[in-house]
């Protein structure tokens, strides 16, 4: 028998450091293409996480080298990220980049956190 030995979670909110905002985006007005901010829908904290190779082959598949992996904390009913949604980092780094929500994932390690993958939009 294996003598107990504690695993402490590979993530707690005290590495949540970069604050990140979710948007909405509604078509523009008139005949011009494209699109622009609507509404922001929720504010957080977040983890941002160097590219997996799980990810990176994920991004390959899409035709996009930037895409990003992020943790926050789980937001239960009161925000629902979808892949409509956007995303920006508050970070010298991300500045003027908006990131498209692919995929969402709960984090299997910790339930109190949730796994959001999203790729930069041109």
């Amino acid at each position: 028998m294996h003598p107990f030995k504690y695993k402490p979670p590979r993530i707690n909110t005290g590495d949540l450091r970069t604050p990140v905002i979710f948007y909405e985006y509604a078509a523009n007005e008139g005949p011009e293409p494209g699109e622009s901010e609507k509404n922001i829908l929720f504010k957080a904290w977040a983890k941002v996480d160097h590219i997996w190779l799980k990810d990176l082959e994920i991004a390959k598949a899409n035709g996009t080298l930037s895409d990003i992996t992020i943790t926050v904390r789980d937001p239960q009913a009161d925000y629902i990220p979808i892949n409509k949604h956007y995303l920006s980092i508050d970070a010298p780094e991300y500045m003027d980049k908006r990131y498209n929500i692919k995929h969402v994932q709960p984090d299997l390690q910790n339930k109190e956190f949730i796994k959001i993958v999203a790729g930069l939009t041109e």
